[in-house]
């Protein structure tokens, strides 16, 4: 097992403000809980704390990005997308505003704290926002990269960032690339598409159709909006079948993103892994990944299903 994201944001968040006195950060009392508390001890007169007030938050955010700053802010997915939307939407992303939003605890893995505090829509929110950029990395190492990627792109980005520790899906050399899926694995029955904590298991379902016979392309689309389409549009021609693995809604997410582009470019038949129109509930992670059927068997069962449609 290798490390949760928000520790991979805030170890970047560290190294960035060294290389770049521009770099602010902000947090809405949640510094130790989303790890921007590594970056405030070392640079505390670029650290502000907004207190729980997520409105004010985002305010601050726009106004120190107008005056040439580079604003990371963070706080709880729900908050970050929920409370402030209407300050995410008017006052930063309208005007096109510098500033990145980095909210941790989003999905399901928040675990015990339950429901109210489990963000499953907030790409669906932020997706549908013009002029965001959204980005849900996989691993450590990925998140790093999206993090120093963020920071040089000017314009609103919205990273989705996990509390548990997830699998190293990437080593050495890997290279990541704005708004391009990477290929993990090549297959020509179906392709699965995932993000953020799925990827791992989806990489996971492909080994297992391969030992019952299919062969699976793996796909990691770690920008969901701008999704890559050419990406979609070759594994549909390719594979003539889709399977989206992603924990959040499968109203809005990633599924969502890969429909749109498949009903208007080349329709094949398509499953969607996710959280069902529901809410979630209190419990550990695993627990809560197994109940609302986002483990590997479920990746297997939608491939071998979708697979059966294709034919």
């Amino acid at each position: 097992m290798g490390k949760a994201t928000r520790e991979a944001y805030g170890e970047a968040l560290r190294e960035l403000g060294r290389e770049n006195k521009n770099i602010v950060v902000l947090d809405a009392d949640l510094s130790k809980s989303t790890k921007t508390n590594v970056f405030a001890k070392d640079f505390p007169e670029r650290f502000f704390n907004a207190g729980i007030a997520e409105q004010n938050l985002m305010g601050t955010a726009a106004g120190l990005a107008a005056a040439g700053k580079i604003p990371f802010v963070s706080t709880f997915a729900m908050f970050a997308c929920g409370r402030a939307y209407e300050q995410v939407r008017n006052s930063i992303s309208y005007p096109k505003l510098n500033v990145k939003i980095a909210a941790t605890h989003a999905g399901l893995t928040v675990g015990e704290d339950g429901a109210t505090h489990q963000a499953i829509e907030d790409v669906a929110l932020m997706r549908a926002i013009p002029n965001m950029t959204v980005i849900v990395p996989a691993d450590a190492l990925e998140t790093r990269y999206a993090v120093a990627w963020a920071a040089q792109y000017h314009g609103p980005v919205y990273l989705r960032l996990g509390r548990m520790a997830v699998p190293d899906v990437f080593g050495d050399g890997y290279e990541f690339k704005h708004g391009k899926a990477v290929e993990l694995a090549n297959g020509a029955d179906v392709t699965l598409i995932a993000n953020g904590v799925m990827v791992a298991p989806a990489r996971r379902a492909a080994d297992e159709l391969i030992a019952a016979g299919f062969s699976a392309r793996v796909l990691n689309m770690h920008t969901v909006k701008p999704v890559d389409k050419e990406a979609v549009i070759r594994a549909a021609q390719d594979t003539g079948a889709i399977v989206t693995c992603e924990e959040h809604s499968i109203i809005g997410g990633l599924g969502s993103a890969v429909a749109e582009v498949l009903v208007e470019n080349h329709p094949v038949p398509m499953e969607r892994v996710g959280v069902l129109d529901v809410f979630g509930e209190s419990g550990t992670p695993d627990a809560l990944l197994a109940k609302y059927n986002l483990t590997v068997a479920d990746i297997v069962r939608a491939a071998k299903r979708v697979i059966s449609r294709k034919e």
